[in-house]
């Protein structure tokens, strides 16, 4: 028997779930398909909140120490449980999935536990953990499978002594020692956290500076900072052979001949869309080169009635992202009528200290537009850096050189996730860098960064 429903969801991440609530709110009949039984997915049980969660436990410490001065000693314990520090995210992750789980009944969207593979365009075959198996059908179907670590063919992952993005966090003690391979945006939150509770780590990575996708300013402030926590980053190498030596140690050769031993390693090299197993062939589907879903602005397959979204589809690969993508999916698919395109869709990196974008960079800004001028505010330059102890910071303002208009907001520093939105209102808005020198921020506080790059750019201007 198969049964019917106007909208079928597969995986409950932060794209299935508002796909699923959008469809849902508009009085449809919808069926959200997880193969871990509840909404989230990734995202909340191995991705952005838990990581984000070790982040805050880690920052409370270095916080402390720098903020106290040095008055009170705290150190983290050399024999440290991976739990004791995982016992808060734990909660966290289940308020959060909790909340998810609420809004779904809410909603009474229909969720089954299963994992889902296409009979046809318009079937799906769900099954269960019991390994029973039952078949809906309806006229829409959404994609919503997120991405899983992308292993390595030259390097065993045997998620104990060499470990992924999504067994790391089930190491039962905080190692003293961590190899970390790669440099992208996992690897470097990772090495961060990892260094600052004191564990001693090495990055390798095959670009000559971790982040390199960024702009030199911003990744030199991570690069800075992580260094000065006793992190070694090594660049422009790659590894030979990686091996654990079955005593004490994970051991990796590097193409220069070092050999760096480390107590874990964590192989950070990406992450690819999680379609493996989806019978996509039965729906008419393949995807390209690069492994994800080609689809229009609508997040519509090549397939009549399937519609694709979050990771499945590539860059930017965000949560917030992911989440717009699910309702324009929906309604586009219901016959809604679509909600305005997100202008600028801001970028956060949660190292230590945080990184966060909007806009054009200024290489993107020269290129665009034939140049461009840059403002810049070291955090050391306003009072709320030294009060909080986050002078290590630099907040950068792209800005055309014929009009001073504002273009791109570039951030290394405390709170930079959250500060980047000033920016970002500013670029809808169309503001010229000349609306930060004329008005006035609270004081002290770290938006003030913002008016003195304001003065650096109409300086240059």
């Amino acid at each position: 028997m198969t049964e019917a429903f106007d909208a079928i969801v597969i995986g409950g991440g932060p794209a299935g779930q508002k796909a699923a609530i959008q469809g849902a709110k508009a009085g449809k009949r919808i069926l959200l398909v997880d193969e871990a039984g509840g909404a989230g997915g990734e995202c909340v049980r191995r991705g952005t909140i838990p990581s984000k969660t070790l982040r805050e436990t880690a920052c409370a410490l270095t916080g402390f120490r720098a903020r106290t001065g040095g008055v009170f000693e705290l150190d983290v314990r050399a024999d440290l449980q991976m739990e004791a520090l995982m016992s808060r995210m734990t909660r966290v992750v289940e308020a959060h999935a909790a909340y998810i789980g609420k809004q779904l009944a809410r909603n009474d969207v229909i969720l089954w536990r299963a994992r889902a593979r296409f009979v046809d365009p318009a079937t799906i075959e769900a099954r269960g953990p019991d390994g029973r198996a039952k078949r809906a059908t309806a006229p829409t179907i959404v994609i919503a499978v997120g991405s899983r670590p992308r292993a390595p063919e030259d390097i065993h992952i045997d998620h104990e002594n060499i470990l992924d993005s999504d067994s790391f966090l089930s190491m039962g003690y905080l190692p003293r020692t961590l190899t970390v391979l790669g440099g992208g945006v996992i690897a470097s939150e990772y090495a961060s956290i990892l260094a600052s509770l004191g564990c001693q780590v090495t990055m390798i990575d095959r670009a000559d500076r971790p982040l390199a996708f960024l702009s030199p300013n911003l990744s030199g402030v991570f690069l800075g900072a992580f260094e000065r926590a006793g992190g070694r980053f090594v660049g422009g190498a790659a590894p030979r052979a990686v091996c654990w030596n079955g005593v004490d140690a994970v051991e990796t050769i590097l193409d220069s001949g070092e050999m760096i031993r480390a107590d874990k390693m964590l192989v950070a090299r990406g992450r690819v869309a999680n379609l493996r197993g989806l019978g996509l062939d039965a729906a008419g589907l393949a995807v390209d080169g690069r492994g994800v879903l080609l689809v229009d602005e609508a997040c519509r397959t090549s397939a009549p009635g399937i519609y694709a979204v979050g990771d499945a589809i590539g860059p930017p690969a965000l949560a917030s992202a992911a989440m717009e993508q699910g309702r324009r999916a929906m309604r586009h698919a219901l016959g809604l009528s679509p909600p305005p395109p997100a202008e600028l869709v801001p970028m956060a990196i949660y190292t230590i200290p945080e990184i966060s974008t909007v806009g054009l960079s200024e290489a993107e800004a020269v290129k665009r537009h034939g140049a461009a001028v840059v403002g810049r505010a070291r955090f050391d330059e306003v009072a709320r850096g030294h009060i909080a102890a986050a002078q290590d910071g630099i907040l950068e303002l792209v800005v055309l050189p014929g009009s001073g208009k504002l273009v791109g907001v570039q951030i290394a520093g405390e709170g930079a996730a959250e500060l980047v939105h000033v920016g970002q209102m500013a670029l809808i808005a169309g503001m010229t860098v000349d609306a930060f020198v004329d008005n006035l921020f609270n004081f002290p506080t770290l938006a003030e960064a913002y008016r003195v790059a304001a003065l650096d750019a109409s300086s240059r201007l």
